[in-house]
């Protein structure tokens, strides 16, 4: 390492000794503080189909809708797409799941395709699981006015 990176590198192991669990005794833990050898806490029916829950009310103006249900685990690869199992246009009067919308039908030229476009095929880049976790940080993000 040339000399003018020692600087650098110091910072940078300082920084990371601050955080907590780093060069303790307890082992690393992660940003809410658990240990990260902590054993999973999820059943074996982490795989099991589940209905929705209601719809999760939105923040703002054009949130893409929350996913009300656990996705841990769900395959979303470029062959197979889980979501689809439930959400499908297909199957989703069976299962009782919310059928995905025309607008992932598109293409970004408005060409209409008679599967999910390839830029709205992976679900849980906009669609997000909710939790009952404590923040990591605090903030004062307000709803939007206009969906109050």
């Amino acid at each position: 390492m040339k000399s003018r990176h020692l600087p650098a590198a110091l910072l940078a192991y300082l920084m990371l000794a601050a955080l907590p669990g780093f060069a303790s005794g307890d082992g690393l833990t992660t940003l809410r503080g658990a240990p990260i050898q902590a054993a999973e806490t999820e059943s074996a029916d982490a795989f099991k189909m589940s209905k929705d829950s209601p719809p999760i009310p939105r923040d703002f103006v054009q949130q893409p809708p929350l996913v009300p249900h656990k996705v841990e685990g769900y395959a979303i690869t470029k062959n197979f797409n889980k979501c689809m199992d439930c959400h499908a246009w297909t199957r989703y009067k069976e299962t009782g799941a919310t059928k995905v919308s025309l607008t992932h039908f598109k293409t970004r030229d408005g060409q209409e395709l008679s599967n999910i476009a390839p830029r709205r095929y992976f679900c849980l880049q906009c669609h997000v699981p909710q939790a009952d976790a404590k923040p990591l940080v605090g903030n004062t993000f307000q709803r939007g006015t206009g969906l109050q």
